[in-house]
Order: structure tokens, then C-alpha cells, then sequence
């Protein structure tokens, strides 16, 4: 077994948006069987990836 680094989840991040909005997210992230906070973790994730890497290419 690799001994693989983890990374703590050990920040907030506090946002402020429409009841509705997240009232529809949260349903459509059961209907999905995922979680609303997992798939913001992906979206910053991926938005990082993907900025960072055009910053380089600059």
C-alpha cells in the first residue's frame, strides 16, 4: 500500500447565493448522488487547473 499525502479539508468558504438556486443544486446533487460540497471542490479544483495553467502559458 503507497502512503499517500492527504489533504486535510481544514478552510471554509462562505458564500452567499439565491434560497432557490440552492434548494435546486442541492436536489439536482442527490438526484446525482453526489453532494453540493463535492462538486464545488471539484469545480474550484478545476477551475484552478485550468487557470493555472493558462497563467503559465502567458
Amino acid at each position: 500500500m503507497t502512503d499517500k499525502p492527504s489533504k486535510k479539508k481544514n478552510a471554509q468558504l462562505i458564500i452567499r447565493i439565491n434560497e432557490d438556486e440552492r434548494a435546486q443544486f442541492i436536489a439536482l446533487c442527490e438526484q446525482h448522488d453526489t453532494s453540493a460540497a463535492r462538486e464545488i471542490r471539484r469545480f474550484i479544483r478545476g477551475y484552478l487547473d485550468q487557470h493555472q495553467t493558462n497563467d503559465r502559458q502567458r
